[in-house]
């Protein structure tokens, strides 16, 4: 494997969150002050590919438009037990809450959220910020101004995908199966 495919290995690796092919070739130019297109980067990509292969525990995954190493699948029944343990950075049911809300309305302000939940939602929405999984993205144009909130980079992350359109439709989460009489379109 040519050097710079194992700078470009080294940067995926050591990242907690997705790389981009602009974020790469940013950090290799301004640390060893070589231009490599975003071709050339693809194609040292394609050679990472070979955590693939069984014999490794990890492989390279594409998630938000950048690139990760992430165990496989087949190792998550045990590093879940690991995570367990570590349930410190768990979500409360009102953050998950809040987060879906902000996730399906943004950009969401928190008397949006509160109208939906029916409570105040300070807390979750200080956690959400402190964890960041949403971002202020703005301030409203209606009275008073508020702040706009919406899902961050990290948030993507988080959940696995690539943009908010892969996540599941209103519809498809709505279970019916409980309900006496017709539904009305």
């Amino acid at each position: 494997m040519e050097q710079t495919s194992l700078y470009i290995e080294a940067l995926i690796f050591s990242s907690e969150q997705s790389l981009r092919v602009e974020e790469i070739a940013y950090c290799l130019q301004a640390a060893l002050e070589i231009d490599v297109s975003a071709e050339r980067i693809n194609e040292s990509i394609a050679i990472i590919q070979k955590y693939s292969d069984e014999n490794f525990a990890i492989e390279l995954i594409k998630v938000n438009n950048g690139y990760q190493f992430l165990t496989k699948k087949v190792f998550h029944p045990v590093i879940n037990l690991l995570q367990a343990q570590r349930s410190k950075k768990k979500l409360s049911q009102a953050a998950l809450e809040t987060l879906a809300i902000i996730a399906y309305k943004q950009p969401a302000t928190k008397t949006d959220i509160e109208q939906i939940r029916g409570v105040n939602c300070d807390y979750s929405i200080q956690k959400l910020l402190e964890k960041e999984l949403i971002a202020i993205v703005g301030k409203s144009e209606a009275v008073g101004k508020p702040i706009l909130y919406g899902t961050s980079n990290l948030f993507m992350d988080y959940f696995g995908i690539n943009n908010i359109e892969e996540l599941p439709h209103i519809k498809e989460l709505t279970d019916t199966s409980n309900s006496i009489g017709d539904v009305a379109e």
